[in-house]
């Protein structure tokens, strides 16, 4: 009885197995290595064509708030979210506000992966008007997440390798083109670092406001903490090498693309603007592997963010954030929130037939970088508490990290700052008139 007893009373944990190098990798899957492709034509209009100096100034912010990350990971690892950290060290109605933000994340991920689809899927066929992609596509999404179809770390791998087969034969397509090239004038190939009849220091920053979306993502290594072996060292070192590797990557990306397309000149279509600079420099046969990759990756984001976003809302509605009755809700035969699937599918198409790809990942990073600021300004308190002066350059780490996102949200665009703040004061709303009470009641 008694070696039963003591089975039984056993708890069970996660295997710690996860290594330095594998949680690097789990967030490079994470955050796709082809991240700037997307945005890449968005962020070179915004930008003036000074993609490659936007992606490395956004870096700076990254790196000063992945350090952030690794300390608060470090301090509470059983969870890696910025709602926790804010509520820990700062208040429990912050972070409510922090999750608010999150969840405006969550839910345009989804919305911009099927306003990118649509324009990928209209270069195959491109007879074929967008609203019937966007439909086509919100309604895939919701289709595979209402039937429990799930993407397995195995095959985001076998995604993420495919992804870098894709660099490459860009890579390589890119460097035979510009061998082929005639006598370039001096400095051809600084000027997708500094171009001085286009520079403007608030076209950068405005530029920059939007390439921080190639580094969404870098925060989900915390997560792993019960699983890494060493986490207190290993957890923070993987965030920031994660953002380094993602930014050296993402450079490389972006500065062979503006070298191929001819300064000044307008792309066929913005959204898709790095699958027409490919076919420029490969052909028809590199246009079309990269933007049937591109389309394929896409489309398993869009599928996995939107039930990540269903799933964030349930745990919302379960702890009384939100309605219950509708958002805390699991289908008992799929075991899905089917209701928060289909509230996201339906947004994700009213949202892909009026916003712009630019205008929801503008929106989307509002709320990132939101986040980013309340864990920036978690580590610095989190510092102070525990050494005062003797924790005076991690805290000065944060204070930058802080500094640098809030100047890169406030060049956000005006339509996206508008919209983010009504959101915000939207959640401040219900938090008074809903979430109080129901915190109250329970």
């Amino acid at each position: 009885m008694s070696a039963e007893s003591t089975v039984s009373t056993t708890r069970v944990t996660l295997k710690r197995s996860l290594r330095y190098w594998d949680l690097v990798l789990y967030g490079i899957i994470l955050i796709q290595p082809t991240a700037p492709m997307p945005s890449f034509g968005v962020i070179y209009n915004e930008a003036h064509g000074h993609v490659v100096t936007a992606i490395l100034c956004a870096l700076v912010a990254m790196l000063f708030t992945s350090v952030s990350y690794g300390r608060m990971a470090r301090t509470y690892p059983q969870g890696g979210s910025a709602f926790l950290y804010v509520s820990r060290e700062l208040h429990p109605s912050l972070g409510y506000l922090t999750g608010w933000c999150m969840a405006m994340d969550y839910i345009l991920n989804p919305l911009i992966c099927t306003i990118w689809s649509s324009k990928a899927a209209e270069n195959f066929v491109p007879g074929v008007p967008y609203f019937i992609w966007a439909i086509f596509f919100a309604a895939l999404f919701t289709f595979l997440n209402l039937n429990g179809v799930e993407t397995s770390a195995r095959i985001n791998a076998l995604m993420a390798a495919a992804l870098c087969v894709v660099i490459l034969i860009v890579v390589v397509a890119i460097m035979r083109y510009l061998l082929h090239l005639p006598h370039q004038p001096t400095g051809f190939y600084t000027l997708p670092f500094y171009d001085r009849q286009t520079f403007t220091t608030s076209a950068l920053f405005r530029g920059t406001s939007i390439a921080v979306l190639t580094y969404i993502g870098f925060d989900g290594i915390s997560t792993l903490t019960d699983e890494a072996r060493n986490p207190q060292q290993s957890i923070p070192r993987a965030i920031v090498s994660t953002c380094l590797i993602t930014g050296l990557l993402a450079s490389i990306e972006v500065y062979l693309a503006q070298l191929v397309w001819p300064r000044g000149a307008a792309f066929p279509d913005v959204d898709t603007a790095y699958v027409h600079i490919s076919g420029r420099a490969g052909g028809p046969i590199v246009f079309a592997i990269v933007n049937g990759a591109l389309l394929l990756a896409t489309i398993g984001s869009g599928t996995a963010s939107q039930l990540g976003a269903a799933r964030l809302l349930l745990a919302m509605g379960q702890d009384g954030a939100i309605p219950s009755r509708f958002f805390g809700v699991v289908h008992p035969k799929n075991r899905i929130p089917r209701n928060n699937v289909l509230l996201i599918g339906a947004i994700c198409l009213a949202g892909a037939l009026v916003l712009s790809y630019q205008l929801g990942a503008e929106l989307l990073n509002f709320g990132a970088l939101l986040a980013f600021m309340g864990v920036n300004i978690s580590s610095a308190v989190l510092g102070w508490r525990q050494g005062r002066g003797s924790q005076w350059f991690p805290i000065l780490l944060a204070i930058l990290g802080f500094v640098v996102c809030l100047f890169i949200w406030m060049n956000l665009s005006r339509p996206a700052l508008i919209a983010g703040s009504a959101w915000a004061m939207a959640g401040v709303a219900f938090w008074f008139l809903y979430g109080r009470r129901a915190r109250v009641q329970a």
